[in-house]
């Protein structure tokens, strides 16, 4: 690792760490900043709730498009630039939506908002270039998990702002961060390697993001188009074989935008594999739980709290899954990040039976979003650590994308099962369909089964990872074996 200069913003390791994940946090919070306002959309934006809809689907798809294209950018142009170019679209997309007066631009802002969410990776590659290896492993271990605490962190913030002012201070706020995380990052961030060497792989960015964008659309769209309808099944089928003929164009290309033969090894395609249903385990409580505390008691299942209560339920989770990173660290040095892997997959399996016995108070929620926090933060600890032991060097950044994308496609496949499972299991109330105990306990059961299944593939996982010397030539002082 190379010398890291102490003292001094730029190149001081606790000031990067503190820098990148506080910028993270940022990125995440656009992910739920319109959470709270989703009921009032359509009225808000004078459209039918299937268009307001558009403005959390395409951040989604924005997101997780994106991302591999901008690891990869990062791999080769230098993640600093890469980074401070994907701020300055996010504030381009904050202050487009914040001088919005119709759904479309709206939504062409929160298109440009998603984009941001490759930061993520690129803060986790730009950690292993500048923090000393003996500290690495938190710094990491926190970075990651602002994927799933800003989001928790953020929901009452737009509840608060939402209630008090006009919704479209929401996105000058996000304006205000971003640029000041942007500021952070260039005066506090030193710029690291890049790898020139490389060219871009134009045809595979546009197979993979047109082949994504088809399968997500689908699956976000689908409880809405009806998933036998031939809208979803065009997208999905169009999807799919997009994917097919793009993975075999990346087999056979020389400098391919994701490099299948690492992606496919052993340890980095069973941690890829795990991070889509680590995915699932989180996304699934940020939609159930505030389903299940919004609504009304009259149905004998809900607990009938205001949306600002909802999301102050959700907060512990967040911060508990921050406090988590530094021991999930820990325990990954000491025994392998797989071990942690396992243990968050235990923890949320554990959370979500907890759930399925406990719903019936407030407080039973907030417990419940606890012990899916500590799961999260031992999980999302591990996993890019697991993947960079098993990457070269130069393919960090495009690598911790991937995986990335990996979580996204979890989240993006919780929200539709868990709303077609809650809208399927419905009773009248005032002719207002109301999710049954029967569906709130599926939903649950089928989100712990999701982690159960991250656990069984982790277990697959080799404890030590090969020696591979096209990971290790590019960092000398590594060992030939990692202690995965």
């Amino acid at each position: 690792m190379k010398k890291i200069l102490r003292g001094s913003g730029v190149g001081n390791p606790t000031v990067i760490t503190t820098v990148l994940a506080s910028t993270g946090l940022v990125v995440s919070f656009m992910q739920t900043l319109l959470t709270p306002l989703v009921p009032e959309l359509p009225r808000l934006l004078n459209t039918s709730p299937a268009n307001a809809a558009w403005v959390i689907t395409v951040t989604l798809l924005a997101g997780a498009v994106c991302t591999p294209i901008a690891g990869r950018l990062g791999d080769m142009f230098g993640k600093k630039k890469i980074a401070l170019i994907l701020l300055a679209i996010l504030t381009a997309g904050s202050i487009s939506a914040a001088l919005s007066t119709s759904l479309w631009l709206l939504v062409v802002g929160r298109a440009l908002q998603g984009a941001g969410l490759g930061i993520i990776p690129l803060g986790i590659s730009m950690l292993r270039d500048s923090v000393p290896s003996e500290r690495l492993g938190r710094s990491v271990a926190l970075m990651s998990s602002t994927l799933g605490v800003g989001g928790a962190i953020g929901m009452p913030l737009s509840a608060f702002v939402s209630e008090r002012a006009d919704w479209h201070v929401l996105f000058w706020l996000a304006a205000a961060l971003s640029t000041t995380g942007a500021l952070l990052i260039f005066l506090c961030v030193p710029a690291g390697p890049a790898h020139r060497h490389a060219s871009f792989d134009f045809v595979g960015a546009v197979g993979l993001a047109v082949g994504l964008s088809g399968v997500l659309l689908a699956v976000s769209k689908g409880s809405e188009w009806g998933w036998t309808s031939t809208f979803t099944l065009s997208s999905a089928t169009v999807g799919v074989v997009i994917l097919v003929s793009w993975g075999i164009y990346q087999w056979h290309r020389n400098n391919p935008l994701v490099d299948l033969r690492v992606s496919t090894r052993r340890p980095v395609l069973l941690t890829n594999i795990a991070s889509v249903a680590v995915g699932f385990g989180l996304f699934a409580s940020t939609v159930v739980l505030p389903k299940l505390l919004e609504m009304p008691s009259t149905s004998g299942v809900g607990l009938g709290q205001s949306i600002m209560v909802a999301s102050l339920c959700m907060v512990p989770t967040g911060l508990i899954m921050m406090a988590t990173s530094p021991v999930a660290a820990r325990t990954s040095e000491r025994s392998g990040p797989r071990t942690s892997l396992i243990i968050g997959g235990v923890t949320i399996a554990s959370g979500y039976a907890l759930a399925i016995l406990l719903m019936t108070e407030v407080w039973h929620t907030v417990l419940v979003g606890c012990f899916i926090g500590v799961g999260i933060g031992f999980a999302y600890a591990a996993l890019p650590t697991l993947i960079m032991q098993s990457v070269p060097d130069g393919e960090t950044a495009a690598a911790n994308g991937l995986n990335t994308l990996m979580r996204s496609i979890g989240t993006s496949t919780a929200s539709a099962v868990t709303a077609m499972v809650l809208a399927q299991n419905v009773i009248e109330a005032d002719s207002i369909p109301l999710t049954t105990t029967a569906g709130f306990r599926l939903a649950f059961g089928i989100a712990g089964l999701a982690a159960i299944a991250a656990v069984l593939v982790a277990m697959f996982i080799p404890a030590r990872t090969p020696a591979n010397p096209a990971v290790h030539a590019a960092v000398p002082n590594e060992p030939s074996t990692s202690p995965v």
